[in-house]
């Protein structure tokens, strides 16, 4: 992934939030265009502030990086909610979502 497509997802999952990139930033305890330059790509976080992005956006960084999947705390919340089901039911889960799609 190059500094472009990085920009493009932190947009992405910060928009998905709600939250402007001022807003986002001051959160972070950055200045206000700090999250704005990163989504330029004028800048790139160091490894320690990703991490911070990704803890405050509630995504891991595998999901960050994983750009098919456009809403993963969806789909995390989906897993863990699907692990404590009774085996019946997950099958009725499953299929009802295979007629969705």
């Amino acid at each position: 992934m190059d500094s472009k497509m990085f920009a493009l997802r932190l947009a992405e999952l910060r928009i998905s939030k709600g939250l402007s990139a001022r807003e986002m930033s001051l959160s972070l305890g950055q200045s206000p265009g700090y999250i704005s330059n990163i989504e330029n790509a004028v800048n790139l976080p160091s490894m320690s502030s990703f991490f911070e992005i990704c803890d405050f956006l509630q995504v891991t960084p595998a999901e960050f990086f994983s750009t098919d999947e456009p809403l993963p705390e969806k789909t995390r919340e989906l897993l863990i909610a699907a692990r404590s089901m009774r085996q019946e039911n997950l099958d009725h889960l499953l299929a009802l979502m295979k007629l969705m799609n």
